[in-house]
């Protein structure tokens, strides 16, 4: 079931709860194991990245995340820079985000249903010590349009292996 304000069946907002979670969701065609393999591979980030910011890991970043893992980021927003991320929840397979010095969690739950997995992104950004600046400059907008362009691509990426 979409927002009351009518956004698409796939994608859910925020509950009143969680005022500070921009969240969305899709069926992909693939099982947990294999989604959740992609997302703890830095190197493989930029496939799905729905907010055209994503380049490519640092060098010294993990082939594969684990708890408290660390790895950089080179990004783009206008111009280049670098974050760096640590692993701050992993469930193998069904459960991994990463959080960076702005202290906000991406989040990814994956859950299996009959054919695929569902698949929920979140940009939780409670904890972030620049809550008040997120919100007035606009960044949970941006970011619920990032994660409904990461899933769609997610979705396709695994679409276009089957």
């Amino acid at each position: 079931m979409g927002m009351a304000d009518g956004d698409d069946e796939h994608t859910t907002g925020p509950a009143p709860a969680d005022d500070k979670v921009v969240r969305g969701i899709r069926f992909v065609t693939a099982d947990p194991q294999v989604i959740f393999d992609l997302l703890a591979d830095p190197s493989k980030h930029a496939l799905i990245d729905g907010s055209g910011t994503v380049r490519s890991p640092s060098v010294d970043s993990p082939e594969r995340l684990t708890l408290g893992a660390k790895f950089g980021m080179s990004m783009k927003q206008g111009v280049p820079y670098t974050t760096k991320n640590e692993v701050v929840e992993f469930e193998e397979p069904t459960l991994i985000a990463w959080r960076h010095i702005g202290k906000h969690v991406w989040r990814y739950r994956l859950r299996p249903v009959a054919g695929g997995t569902e698949v929920t992104e979140e940009c939780d950004w409670g904890a972030s010590w620049a809550s008040m600046g997120l919100k007035l400059s606009g960044a949970p907008k941006r970011n619920r349009k990032a994660i409904d362009a990461t899933l769609d691509r997610l979705a396709a990426h695994f679409a276009d292996a089957s």
